[in-house]
């Protein structure tokens, strides 16, 4: 079983920057690739970024290049988000989730990851 904790939300002002964390249980988290999503009251679950396995690929949705970066580190079975200049629109619950394909480059819709953490949320003020 593959037990997944984010940490590192907040409220920041507008502008600010945020780092969240997700640690993962489990000897396998390196070699299956990472995402973090993201849901806003009232709107559905987006996708937000994700990283391969190795930590080699990434890839992010338009609204947060730039301003938003995803890494891991294998050795302590974590992936982070570092996001910077957040705007209000940035608030919501983050999750993280762990895709289902070993070894894959990157995912980024939501049924193809399997194991999803509670969330963390993060709260951006104008």
């Amino acid at each position: 079983q593959v037990q997944l904790v984010e940490s590192g939300g907040g409220l920041v002002q507008a502008g600010g920057s945020l780092r969240l964390s997700c640690a993962a249980s489990g000897r396998t988290f390196s070699t299956y690739p990472m995402g973090w999503f993201r849901q806003a009251p009232g709107k559905e679950r987006e996708f937000v970024a994700a990283i391969s396995w190795n930590g080699y690929s990434t890839y992010y949705v338009d609204f947060v290049k730039g301003r938003f970066t995803i890494s891991r580190d294998n050795a302590k079975n974590t992936v982070y988000l570092q996001m910077n200049s957040l705007k209000p629109e940035d608030t919501a619950v983050y999750y993280c989730a762990r895709s289902r394909t070993m070894y894959g480059r990157y995912a980024v819709r939501s049924e193809e990851y399997d194991y999803w953490g509670q969330g963390t949320q993060v709260t951006v003020a104008s």
